[in-house]
């Protein structure tokens, strides 16, 4: 099944993230976090991909394999470009559907020191046109509620985003975020801009302080005062910080879900745990 076709038959969507293991003999590990994300019934579950090397395509490829055929839940395999050719891209999009894997989550990839860019793929829509051009596919594409850092202001992410959407995105994932007023402003904002397709928001539960450190470096994400507020109390007490940063995430999604948005994007970081508490916080209202 295209995950584009879930929006036509149902109002929301529930759907996960995880990463593929850096070792291969750990990719069997993988199964306990799999065995309760499916018990939860998502309508599919992305798998994200390392930049440049055949070992992180391969084990992108096996975990979205055991997710379709062990599980019957839809894998969606990130794709990233910045780093890879068109022969390389055809080479993997061959793979893929000889694996009957059809979504893909379109991505350009983080700029780096340590990768060797190409020059086929400049920009993620560039991706996007070129694996349109191959029909067998359904392609997302990501969004930025507080803007891509790249982005020189509102009306430019706008448009780079409707480029991606007129290219071939049927769907968009968005980036963590930990202020909703920043999605829904975003909402309206793609609206006016004629973007139409359906806009996941990306939640991801906090459970560690070094882990909101990093990643509000990461992706630039703004760290609300009352959120700061949870951390700098509870950080040296990590069962308290685990509670609170569950809660924040259930008020986030509870806020969403009652402003009928198209579905929840869960970042599980291959955490079993946080993804079934936040399943049973929002059982009976999504």
């Amino acid at each position: 099944m295209i995950i584009s076709e879930i929006y036509k038959k149902q109002k929301r969507s529930l759907s996960f993230e995880i990463f593929p293991p850096k070792k291969d003999s750990e990719l069997k590990n993988i199964d306990e976090t799999l065995a309760v994300l499916c018990e939860l019934k998502p309508d599919f579950i992305s798998v994200t991909f390392g930049a440049g090397g055949s070992s992180n395509c391969n084990r992108t490829i096996e975990l979205a394999k055991k997710i379709k055929y062990e599980y019957q839940v839809e894998p969606v395999v990130h794709l990233t470009c910045l780093g890879y050719d068109k022969s390389e891209i055809d080479e993997f999009s061959k793979v893929l559907v000889q694996e009957g894997i059809r979504n893909i989550l379109a991505l350009r990839g983080d700029k780096s020191p340590n990768l060797q860019k190409k020059e086929d793929f400049e920009h993620a829509s560039d991706l996007i046109s070129y694996l349109k051009q191959k029909e067998e596919f359904c392609i997302a594409g990501a969004c930025y509620p507080e803007c891509h850092p790249e982005s020189e202001n509102r009306v430019s992410e706008m448009r780079y985003l409707r480029t991606k959407v007129e290219a071939g995105a049927k769907v968009l994932l968005s980036q963590l975020f930990f202020d909703n007023d920043y999605f829904f402003r975003f909402i309206e904002d793609c609206r006016i801009a004629g973007i139409e397709v359906p806009i996941i928001p990306g939640i991801m539960p906090v459970i560690n302080a070094a882990q909101i450190k990093r990643m509000i470096t990461i992706c630039g994400a703004s760290f609300p005062i009352r959120f700061q507020k949870i951390i700098q109390k509870f950080e040296n007490n990590k069962p308290a910080l685990f509670d609170a940063g569950m809660s924040y995430a259930l008020s986030q999604i509870i806020d969403l879900l009652a402003n009928d948005i198209d579905g929840i994007h869960l970042y599980t970081m291959n955490n079993p745990t946080v993804a079934r508490k936040i399943c049973e916080g929002i059982r009976n209202i999504i």
